[in-house]
């Protein structure tokens, strides 16, 4: 490889470091090419990309990034798994396909400018998909509401009923 498609490749992921909402480290030595396919095409139905990468390049790409926290990880076959939007997902394609393929390791990864260990991805990985978390905040705020409206429609139920028994009570009288 030249020098030149070296420091574009470099460019190219420090750009997609600084994107990337979540990015996650993995060994898939054992692998094989079918398999590598496979979980790419898992992973690229949800927009996540997935590379092979030199560490040597990932090294120079992870300069001025959050991704930089995990350098020292850099050993060995690497792939990086890089999602823009949503952090549960890549988490938990690569959590159950490292599961059904004891070959790929998760290693580490970076979320925000926190580092993330293997069981924090696998604890990622648990968590209900981005859709979900949505409906259920906007399930509790609609709740509030409507419990309000029904608690304040009680009063005036309450106290037509009160009069009723009043009236019924005074003509029975």
């Amino acid at each position: 490889m030249r020098l030149e498609q070296k420091q574009k490749i470099v460019e190219e992921l420090n750009d997609k470091f600084k994107k990337a909402k979540v990015v996650i480290l993995t060994d898939y030595k054992g692998l094989n090419v079918e398999k590598l396919n496979e979980l790419r095409r898992k992973l690229g139905e949800t927009d996540i990309e997935y590379r092979v990468v030199k560490n040597t390049l990932l090294h120079r790409a992870s300069d001025n990034t959050d991704v930089v926290k995990i350098k020292e990880s850099f050993k060995g076959p690497s792939a990086i798994a890089l999602s823009y939007e949503d952090p549960v997902a890549p988490a938990r394609i690569l959590t159950k396909f490292a599961e059904d393929n004891k070959k790929l390791e998760i290693k580490t990864g970076v979320m925000g400018n926190k580092v993330l260990s293997a069981d924090d991805i696998k604890a990622l990985s648990s968590l209900p998909s981005r859709e979900v978390l949505l409906g259920q905040v906007l399930s509790a705020m609609i709740g509030v509401p409507t419990a309000l409206v029904s608690a304040l429609s009680d009063v005036p139920r309450k106290m037509i009923n009160v009069i009723q028994a009043i009236k019924e009570q005074k003509e029975a009288a």
